[in-house]
């Protein structure tokens, strides 16, 4: 099987690494990909987003199985695209509809959605530049802190924690009336602050069942002892120490069967992974958050703890056999710790040569 991963992250290196040991792969291509891609695949040079020179690499090479990395192209509705071309309609794309991807790249649909299925979410209110001062309102209903997310995707900045509500309306009416976050902040989201631990659960679907990948945390803090401004991640482990069997039990009868279920009532066509943001509240869960693809730096300690065949697990999406296929994991712990430039977050170079690891 010849197999296509777009992205250029940490994450397609894992998911091209644990494909590449797959009996099943014959060619494995990474579009644009990076320096560890190039080690157990092809990397291509074409943007994720640039769907038509996607199109005619697929048809040219013979792609069978497309794996998308990044949230962009779901969002940007690459499923579509296939479906609606005679050449590309019976390739196997993984990865949710366009309309499914609204759970990752609206705010507001996403917590209207949580509403409708009854899934365990924090109490909120969605404003734009015209209800501003109901926005107002609404902030002086709460206490602090104050959590203010911009509806649409704003490159992982869009969320923010405040502690005084005169800073939180100063942001809510930056966001709304100036547009701090362009189109993606034309809606902003208000929710209460819920005190927790955050964790992530995987899912991958075909759209009718299920199989719970394992569970992983991530650290957004740029610092040492998880200080200092958040980041994109700077590490990641699986299992989750407090996620034993008998939370993931609680978490799938909660809030992944009526994620799943609720996708098939609302007629979403959704096939691929649902990374569901949680936050353990004093046992319960709650949905913080849908992301419509795997986590990065997530993947890299999901993937090195499935030990059976993904890329046959990942066949088994689109030929109607993967309720039957196995997911094997094994118990042993996984970490992973990342390297970045010297001012990140906030002003830093990038594609500095790494040395010292031969």
């Amino acid at each position: 099987m010849n197999v296509l991963i777009l992205g250029s992250g940490g994450r397609e290196h894992a998911f091209a690494w644990k494909i590449a040991q797959s009996s099943s792969c014959n060619k494995l291509f990474i579009a644009p990909g990076n320096a560890g891609t190039e080690k157990v695949g092809t990397n291509i040079n074409i943007s994720v987003n640039d769907f038509e020179s996607i199109k005619e690499f697929v048809i040219s090479e013979k792609i069978e199985l497309v794996l998308v990395g990044p949230e962009g192209p779901l969002v940007n509705g690459i499923y579509d695209f296939f479906q609606e071309d005679e050449q590309l309609k019976n390739i196997s794309l993984i990865g949710p509809s366009k309309q499914g991807a609204q759970l990752e790249g609206s705010k507001k649909f996403a917590k209207e959605f949580m509403i409708r299925h009854d899934i365990p979410t924090a109490k909120y209110q969605a404003f734009t530049k015209e209800s501003l001062e109901e926005g107002y309102g609404f902030l002086e209903s709460l206490e602090a802190p104050y959590v203010l997310k911009a509806d649409g995707l704003a490159s992982g900045k869009g969320v923010l924690i405040l502690d005084k509500i005169e800073d939180a309306k100063n942001e809510l009416k930056a966001m709304l009336a100036d547009s701090k976050f362009g189109e993606a902040s034309s809606t902003v989201v208000i929710e209460e602050f819920l005190k927790g631990i955050e964790l992530s659960v995987f899912v991958l679907t075909d759209g009718e069942s299920y199989k719970i990948l394992p569970s992983a945390k991530d650290y957004k803090r740029i610092g040492e002892g998880d200080t200092g401004l958040n980041t994109g991640g700077m590490g990641a482990i699986s299992p989750v120490p407090f996620a034993d069997r008998f939370y993931i039990e609680k978490v799938e009868r909660e809030i992944i069967k009526p994620t799943i279920e609720g996708l098939k009532k609302d007629n979403i066509t959704y096939k691929g992974f649902v990374f569901i943001g949680l936050i353990n509240v004093k046992g319960q869960p709650k949905v913080i958050e849908y992301n419509v693809r795997m986590g990065d730096p997530e993947t890299e300690v999901v993937i090195p703890r499935i030990t059976s065949d993904f890329l046959n697990l990942l066949k088994g999406i689109n030929d109607g056999t993967f309720s039957e296929k196995d997911l094997e994991i094994t118990d042993e712990v996984a970490a992973t710790v990342m390297l970045v430039s010297g001012g990140y977050p906030q002003t830093y170079e990038n594609g500095k040569e790494i040395s010292g690891i031969e």
